[in-house]
């Protein structure tokens, strides 16, 4: 009892710190826990000296994660994407095996080791690449309805694998073939009869237990569905994880799969952290300092396979050329379910424990890479294809041409903003890097030329001389004051329009140049304002003169905002964030009776936004505002500066 309490206290306090720093580095929870896995192991620090318990309770966690995968598993999804998913998906995985299990050969592996290694290798992750997906909101556009297809394909060649694998384990039992053809025949039955069950059964009782309206009924029941679904296909010589994919498929229809998911989430992760780590202990980090260069040349190649032939394969398929390029980048590094090969395949003592530690490494390595692959996917597409893709040769914008727009980036703002200039007859020409989009906007007669707004021949060309108004349609501060800085270099007078995010970066744009900046955020707040008050029965003129006041005032009324907890302390680019602070000065407040402008917060970029004195609230106070007990002061500013500020208030 005394080992397994610390076995399980040195495990959980690994992974609590090993994920903390992680995401603190941008770095998928998997790693995070793998390399807590490999720093306990044997090869490691030696912590847990018999990785066999925690194998026990990994493989739970392989249950719970195939039971989640078969909720989450849709066939009208499936149907949807039929394209990709029966065409491009088989493709991959067969040709990504195939070389990696003729490469295993020659370096001597056993058949059985070859193909597991190249199954697992073949795969890619499913967590991840859909986490990314969904956090970006890509999901439904054209490289992330690729990515999906694939995804589900890989997922259904997954739950294969682990059906043949005890087949491999079992070599009395006679030819394989005929035996892998029972283990698929038997598989078949299991689906049929578990959609039987789910189809009839399982609602009814489920139905039964929500009528008891106990929270603790309801997660016992999802929890004993999975693991009956295992225990079954056990008893029948089939994978578990088989069992728990089916079960999870069956109800992944059913009105109960949201509950049913949020449920079984709090154990299916932390079985899963066991179950990385447990991987992670079997890699040998001796093994790594004397074979690192073998491992990374391996990673390297498998990435280049891996993104060229799927690449290839979708641009066969009739993807263009930028969706399967940027598909191929995503889907380049090894996934999860590799891991749960490799895992089950030394359970089946199929490979050693030193063997499955080469195989982690090198998919180890592709998913460390892989975030930072994501995030660069689009501008190493566009510049790939920009070498691969003849541009179009940009137009000279003629002498006639005056008193244009100037539109830099025409994505959906710069769409919808060229067509209402159209509609006030102002002609408007607009510069963007998208290929693609330059090519089929070019198609409906519109003024477009390809490149980088930044550069100043490319200005010249658009005509900038004799422009009236430029626009930057796009959020990126940093970019933006690029354009600032070169447009005026080129035409101090002319009037740039720039959009934001939201009010970070409105004193830096206004700085550089812009006549006018809109975030986005803010100017949303601002009409649903408008729109509340004039529900309300406010005259439409007073609505129209709080817009035009909140306008004229550069959004003053609107800048900061209580973040709470889910506070960011920096944007994309590494920009502090700004927020609002209230402060309450009790009678030892060391500013208590000095005046405002004697503290020194203008220096530190921190603004008072307001002043509540009892009952009474001062906006934007004065300089010479002394204060008092009991004052409550409303900060504005970067976080560390507030923080500081309020120090000196309170403290001295």
């Amino acid at each position: 009892m005394h080992d397994t309490l610390t076995l399980v206290v040195v495990l959980l306090g690994l992974a609590v710190a090993a994920v903390v720093v992680f995401r603190r580095l941008y770095l998928p929870p998997i790693l995070a826990y793998l390399c807590a896995g490999v720093l306990a192991g044997p090869g490691g620090f030696g912590w847990v000296a018999d990785i066999t318990p925690v194998q026990h309770l990994a493989e739970f966690g392989i249950v719970f994660l195939m039971f989640s995968l078969g909720l989450e598993f849709s066939m009208p999804r499936l149907l949807a994407l039929r394209r990709v998913v029966f065409g491009a998906g088989p493709l991959q995985v067969l040709c990504t095996a195939l070389p990696v299990f003729l490469v295993m050969r020659l370096l001597g592996f056993d058949t059985a080791i070859a193909l597991i290694g190249a199954g697992a290798l073949a795969l890619s992750s499913t967590a991840i690449v859909i986490r990314d997906l969904i956090s970006r909101g890509a999901v439904n556009t054209s490289y992330g309805r690729a990515a999906t297809g694939v995804l589900l394909f890989q997922d259904l060649a997954a739950v294969v694998m682990l059906v043949l694998l005890p087949v491999f384990a079992d070599p009395a039992g006679g030819s394989p073939l005929p035996m892998a053809a029972l283990t698929l025949f038997k598989a078949l039955l299991l689906f049929a009869g578990i959609y039987v069950i789910g189809k009839w059964v399982l609602p009814r009782a489920l139905d039964e237990t929500g009528r008891a309206r106990s929270d603790e009924v309801f997660v016992m029941t999802a929890l004993l569905l999975a693991l009956v679904a295992a225990w079954v296909t056990h008893l029948l010589g089939l994978s578990m994880a088989l069992g728990a994919f089916l079960a999870g498929m069956m109800l992944g229809e059913s009105h109960f799969r949201h509950q049913i998911e949020a449920d079984i989430r709090p154990f299916r992760d932390l079985l899963l952290g066991l179950f990385f780590m447990g991987v992670g202990m079997l890699v040998s980090p001796a093994l790594l300092l004397s074979q690192w260069h073998w491992i990374l040349l391996a990673a390297a190649s498998l990435m280049l396979l891996k993104s060229t032939l799927l690449a290839g394969l979708l641009k066969l398929l009739g993807e263009r050329a930028e969706t399967a390029l940027r598909t191929g980048l995503m889907l380049a590094q090894g996934g999860e379910f590799g891991f749960v090969l490799v895992a089950l395949a030394v359970a089946y003592q199929l490979m050693s424990a030193e063997q499955a530690g080469l195989l982690v490494s090198i998919a180890v390595l592709t998913m460390a890479a892989t975030p930072a692959l994501l995030s660069q996917s689009d501008p190493l597409t566009r510049k790939l294809l920009a070498r691969w893709e003849q541009a179009p040769d940009n137009p000279m914008i003629d002498e006639h041409t005056r008193g244009h727009v100037l539109l830099c980036g025409y994505g959906r703002v710069g769409q919808n903003l060229m067509r209402y200039l159209k509609r006030f007859h102002i002609e408007a020409v607009a510069i963007d890097t998208d290929l693609v989009r330059i090519r089929e906007a070019g198609q409906s007669g519109e003024r477009l030329l390809y490149g980088d707004a930044t550069r100043k021949d490319l200005l010249e060309r658009a005509g900038i001389h004799r422009a009236s108004l430029l626009v930057v349609t796009f959020d990126d501060a940093r970019l933006a004051e690029r354009i600032l800085h070169t447009a005026h270099q080129l035409c101090p007078d002319l009037r740039v329009l720039v959009r934001t995010r939201d009010d970070t970066h409105l004193d830096e744009l206004l700085s550089a140049g812009a006549a006018e900046v809109v975030p986005e955020v803010l100017e949303a707040s601002l009409m649903l304002v408008a729109h509340a008050l004039m529900m309300l029965d406010v005259p439409f003129g007073k609505v129209l003169a709080m817009l035009r006041q909140s306008r004229r005032e550069r959004y003053k009324l609107l800048r900061g905002y209580y973040h709470g907890e889910s506070l960011p302390t920096s944007d994309r680019a590494g920009n502090p964030y700004r927020l609002l602070h209230a402060v309450t000065l009790g009678p030892q407040a060391a500013a208590i009776g000095k005046r405002l402008d004697q503290l020194g917060l203008a220096e530190r970029q921190v603004e008072v936004q307001s002043l509540r004195r009892g009952e009474r609230t001062l906006n934007h106070p004065g300089g010479d505002q002394r204060l008092e007990n009991g004052d409550i002061l409303i900060l504005y500013g970067p976080l560390e500066a507030v923080e500081a500020s309020e120090e000196k208030l309170l403290g001295g």
